[in-house]
């Protein structure tokens, strides 16, 4: 694992565990980078999670690795901004890689598995709160978000993502090595803010048949109160 504040190293067992197909599938972002020599085992499970219907896996690259040697290609400054924003609402007193959040809520070390999957099983037990479809429609995703309860404001984000990925690294930690990614996002855009009443319904302009998540997500506290995936 590495910390911003230092390194430790995490070991890794294969991913156990299923869970039951959720109307509402869990979110699980992975903070991770081409310069971190921890990172490979968590890359692998978020490769794992994509086969998987009941979990829409993310890999967010961040940028504060790449002084050591490489420069990772995926990387966006703003990546490392949403995990800083993480930290803030979720009072954790460092950042990391790799490091998973859950649902925007909870957040595990990347290459822990059986600690991975109890959070996903928690939160896919919870009752959605928010009625969410996502539509293609030619060039466009049409969104439509009903509330199903009391809620509070929420932000609408689109998330354009690559599925698949392989990088030869020349240097840095993770030299000499080509290492595959997954679901790797590459656009990031809150095209609204919901006031989290009645219903909720926009469009917004996307390539056709190009992959794409919609997530309705509290700013105040960063859970993500629901999600839809367009493959």
């Amino acid at each position: 694992m590495h910390r911003v504040a230092g390194y430790m190293a995490a070991g890794w067992i294969t991913l156990a565990g299923a869970v039951a197909a959720q109307d509402s599938p869990v979110v699980v972002e992975l903070f991770t980078s081409q310069g971190c020599s921890s990172c490979p085992p968590a890359d692998e499970i978020l490769a794992e999670l994509s086969e998987r219907d009941d979990v829409i896996p993310l890999a967010l690259h961040v940028d504060y690795w790449d002084y050591i040697g490489w420069k990772d290609e995926f990387a966006q400054h703003a990546f490392t901004g949403r995990q800083k924003a993480y930290a803030r609402t979720g009072g954790w007193k460092m950042i990391y890689t790799p490091q998973m959040v859950v649902n925007g809520v909870d957040d595990v070390v990347g290459s822990r598995p059986m600690k991975l999957t109890k959070l996903i099983r928690k939160h896919a037990a919870m009752p959605s709160h928010v009625d969410l479809d996502v539509s293609r429609d030619g060039d466009s995703i049409i969104i439509r978000a009903e509330a199903q309860g009391g809620l509070r404001p929420c932000d609408i984000h689109v998330v354009r993502y690559l599925p698949q990925e392989q990088v030869m690294i020349a240097r840095g930690e993770n030299a000499g090595r080509t290492l595959t990614y997954t679901n790797i996002a590459h656009s990031w855009d809150v095209v609204a803010r919901w006031d989290g009443r009645g219903v909720y319904e926009g469009t917004v302009m996307i390539d056709a048949d190009a992959p794409v998540v919609v997530l309705v997500q509290d700013p105040a506290d960063g859970h993500i109160v629901a999600a839809a995936r367009l493959r």
